[in-house]
């Protein structure tokens, strides 16, 4: 028990940190803009905004810096997280069914979901503008592809379901692991609003998350997540 406590302390760390590696990144990116000799804040902000994809890039090798070194102090290997297929699984398979309840999803979000939650914004109001989000998203597409599609499944499953849910389940288990990785993971994307936020975390957290108690490994949920922002990439580059 006492490991199992003393074990769990980085992987707070590693819950904890992303948002504010997020918040950092813009703060240092409006103090660019400023120091540029701009000084109206919608502007900069705009700036802002037309440059989160190269932002998202720096931000994703941030955490992925943050996650080896929290693998390390956790003491855990890829395998014990779950990179490992389990005995009479094959690691395709595993792939292929998380891909698609993953791409279902993705279109879910783009064409029912994401319109919904523009609703929602514009009903109930939020802190930051209705539907801006996927748009902005499309002034840096090879960045972009290069954050959503080649870093984010692997770098946030390795935090979110792989340390998370390890060692979460082994001090709280598997319901409260769960519910405490989709938190974090909804916190992660607060820069798209209280709604998006609910959405990341309520919905596609909690898929990736069943999926890896499920399956039992990272594969699934990885296949998931890819699959998800693979479609959410290709409406973006279709609609700039």
């Amino acid at each position: 028990m006492q490991t199992s406590i003393k074990s769990i302390k980085p992987v707070w760390t590693a819950l904890a940190l992303p948002p504010l590696i997020f918040l950092l990144a813009i703060v240092l990116a409006s103090i660019y803009y400023g120091a540029q000799g701009l000084t109206d804040p919608n502007q900069i902000s705009e700036l802002v905004a037309s440059s989160m994809s190269f932002l998202l890039v720096g931000i994703q090798l941030a955490m992925l810096g943050l996650f080896w070194l929290t693998l390390r102090a956790s003491g855990l290997s890829m395998a014990q997280i779950g990179w490992q297929a389990a005995p009479g699984q094959q690691a395709w398979r595993e792939l292929a069914l998380g891909a698609l309840p993953g791409a279902v999803l993705g279109l879910l979000y783009v064409f029912a979901l994401s319109p919904l939650m523009t609703i929602v914004q514009r009903t109930l109001g939020d802190y930051v503008p209705a539907g801006e989000l996927l748009p902005s998203l499309g002034s840096g597409i090879a960045a972009f592809f290069l954050a959503d599609v080649l870093l984010a499944p692997f770098v946030e499953e390795n935090i979110y379901r792989g340390l998370a849910l390890t060692r979460l389940r082994e001090r709280f288990g598997p319901t409260s692991a769960v519910l405490i990785s989709c938190l974090f993971f909804g916190l992660l994307h607060w820069a798209g609003g209280f709604w998006y936020m609910l959405l990341t975390g309520g919905v596609a957290g909690l898929l990736f998350a069943l999926l890896a108690n499920r399956r039992g490994n990272l594969l699934a949920p990885f296949g998931a997540h890819l699959a998800l922002n693979l479609v959410e990439f290709l409406f973006v580059l279709l609609n700039r």
